[in-house]
């Protein structure tokens, strides 16, 4: 029988995809439950959500998570070379670094048995789609569309259902829609935001997208991101999260979506960005040397940006288990978090995060989503942005909206669209 303390957290898990570990600095999240917290007219579906490494097994693996299938248990056989270049040996010894906090965070996650029991039922609770459903339809190409020479005449349809009474602000009109009445906007270059305290369904081409409450999304390429900075310091953000578009070598990301070269992300204005208060900068990794390399020598230095602290996402399956074997040499199954403060104009004590020392080697576990998609990260951070509350959150080369957050990159309604959703 569980402990009361136990059922609580369970039930606060239930409600809010966030389960406190026992014993461990570590976190396990149910994106999906976290953001449903974003929406009141829809949720998210667990079905969409979870399209990978949903097997149903036995439990009993062991700590470094043994692989399933013949293909991936010869895979886990496999050893570096006897010989090390100087950059294995660095991101060798990097992972020799983060693996017992690792592992003690997975070791927790075995442990916990109510937790556990309910994992299997994370995709549950919603009736599998139709064969004509939507989701079998190609997904419309917004980096495609952008490039095209009339991308500036793409409209975007926002249907408000809910009646808007028209209000004035120091003698502007606030809302140029009301009465259910559709509100036209320019899709590309241009901040599409929804006002209200619901959800928002959109119509591009054909296809329909969901815009959570009180959310605004920029979607350009790069070369536009300078459009983003404020006019006014105070008016910057608290909170920049940032997924870009590695360049990688493998063909399976290059078939998903375009990368860039590193020196590209050199330009991003991070200090213009940010607040006068400061910001937290969270910056999402893979595990090859050469990127960590150019982060912390770099890109980093180059944005003004103070490392602090590294989070680590640990991916699992249905099951608890590790997706992979934790010491497989050239694909481990963790990604990670670089967090740096970047310093505002004004420094004023009472305004900075209470936590200013943040505890490094943090980890936070889940079942991932598809490909590239990244757990939400607002319950492990938030507490650490400088600045009064609630703050000022942008993510860059985002492909999904929060709500009370900026989303900008060249495909941020990626993940909005309806077949992503159920009412």
């Amino acid at each position: 029988m569980a402990e009361p303390a136990n059922s609580e957290k369970l039930t606060q898990f239930l409600k809010y995809g966030v389960y406190h570990l026992e014993s461990s600095n570590a976190v396990f999240i149910d994106p999906v439950r976290a953001l449903n917290r974003s929406y009141s007219l829809f949720k998210v579906s667990p079905l969409r959500y979870y399209s990978r490494f949903f097997e149903h097994k036995p439990l009993g693996t062991t700590a470094t998570g043994t692989c399933s299938n013949s293909r991936k248990r010869k895979r886990k056989e496999k050893r570096p070379p006897l010989a090390l270049n100087e950059r294995e040996r660095a991101a060798d010894h990097r992972h020799q670094e983060v693996r017992p906090f690792l592992l003690k965070a997975h070791e927790s996650l075995l442990r916990t048995d109510e937790l556990l029991s309910v994992l299997p039922n994370l995709r549950s609770g919603e009736a599998a789609p139709a064969g004509n459903d939507e989701s079998e339809l190609p997904q419309q190409s917004f980096i495609e569309l952008g490039r095209l020479w009339q991308a500036s005449m793409y409209e975007i349809s926002l249907n408000f259902p809910h009646s808007r009474e028209q209000t004035r602000d120091e003698g502007l009109l606030r809302s140029l829609c009301f009465n259910g009445l559709d509100m036209l906007l320019p899709i590309f270059d241009n901040l599409v935001a929804n006002d209200m305290d619901d959800d928002v369904e959109a119509e591009f081409l054909g296809s329909r997208y969901i815009i959570p409450r009180d959310s605004c999304f920029y979607m350009s390429d790069l070369k536009h991101i300078k459009n983003l900075v404020p006019g006014e310091d105070s008016c910057g953000f608290h909170l920049i999260v940032i997924d870009p578009p590695w360049e990688n070598g493998s063909a399976q990301q290059k078939s998903r979506y375009p990368t860039l070269p590193n020196r590209y992300f050199l330009s991003i204005p991070i200090k213009q960005l940010a607040h006068e208060e400061g910001a937290l900068v969270a910056l999402w990794v893979t595990n090859r040397e050469k990127l960590r390399t150019f982060v912390e020598k770099e890109l980093f230095p180059s944005w003004g940006v103070r490392h602090v602290a590294t989070f680590h996402w640990l991916k699992v399956k249905a099951d608890g288990s590790l997706i992979c074997d934790l010491d497989l040499f050239h694909h481990r199954p963790y990604e990670s978090l670089l967090l740096g403060y970047c310093d505002g104009k004004i420094v004023d004590s009472e305004k900075l995060p209470k936590g200013r020392d943040i505890h490094d080697n943090q980890v936070m576990i889940s079942v991932p989503g598809d490909y590239s998609r990244k757990p939400p990260i607002e319950d492990l951070v938030l507490e650490l942005v400088p600045g009064l509350k609630p703050p000022r959150c942008i993510e860059l080369f985002a492909r999904e909206m929060r709500a009370g957050w900026l989303s900008w990159g060249n495909e941020p309604l990626y993940f909005q669209e309806s077949r992503y959703f159920m009412s």
